[in-house]
């Protein structure tokens, strides 16, 4: 979280225990990825409350720490391709799927960029005016495109999907990253993190509402039921 370390640590625990409710709430293991994503925030919160305790010591090491290296993997890398993926999981339509597809690869992309970015070029964490910048000298002509392939990656797939409540997620997540592009453009990887990280109540909500899965012996079990109710009425 972007304010403080107790802050981070707070709201990464509140989080974490969101996600492992959500967890337990998949009837299905096609919503497990969906509903982990609370629980990668709340590791991506608490992270940052490492990075907060790292840059406030009396020596902060320079460069890149084991934290602040969690943080950015997971905002910059894992959400492109985790997002669309854990979308494309929940889908039934087939025709949506298709759809979903696309904005999986490029996401993939997306991530596979940042991920080679963080490894070719430097990128250091400080704090300012309150909040964690990370500032990074990758190709400037690049940034604006490639972070346009991040938000339809990580945005539209929610408003494709038709599962309920799906783009009321993706509604918060939209006006979370235009007030903080807004207000707090400088630290916009570790504020949005943040106001992003708010809605993982929106994901235990939408798990909740999702139908049962139907056990495939019940399924069994209800047409041995049928058959042998048709064959004792035939004998009657």
């Amino acid at each position: 979280m972007c304010f403080s370390a107790e802050a981070s640590f707070a709201g990464g625990a509140i989080i974490t225990v969101i996600g492992i409710a959500s967890l337990r709430k998949a009837s299905k293991t096609s919503q497990l990825p969906f509903a982990s994503i609370p629980l990668i925030f709340g590791v991506q919160q608490i992270s940052e409350g490492f990075v907060w305790l790292s840059l406030q010591s009396p020596h902060p090491p320079p460069g890149l720490t084991l934290p602040s290296m969690i943080f950015l993997l997971t905002a910059l890398v894992i959400w492109p391709t985790m997002i669309p993926f854990a979308v494309l999981r929940m889908e039934e339509s087939e025709k949506k799927r298709r759809m979903l597809k696309f904005f999986l690869v490029a996401g993939f992309i997306t991530s596979l960029y940042y991920g080679a970015g963080l490894v070719i070029f430097n990128a250091t964490p400080m704090i300012s005016e309150h909040h964690i910048r990370y500032a990074n000298d990758f190709p400037v002509r690049l940034s604006l495109p490639v972070f346009g392939f991040y938000l339809i990656a990580t945005l539209t797939p929610f408003f494709i999907s038709g599962a309920k409540r799906m783009s009321l997620m993706g509604i918060l997540m939209m006006v979370s990253c235009f007030i903080t592009g807004a207000v707090y453009t400088e630290y916009l990887t570790s504020v949005w993190c943040f106001f992003a990280a708010l809605t993982s109540g929106v994901i235990y909500w939408i798990l909740s509402e999702a139908p049962e899965t139907v056990q495939p012996e019940n399924v069994g079990l209800i047409k041995v039921h049928d058959n042998r109710s048709i064959w004792q009425r035939w004998r009657n």
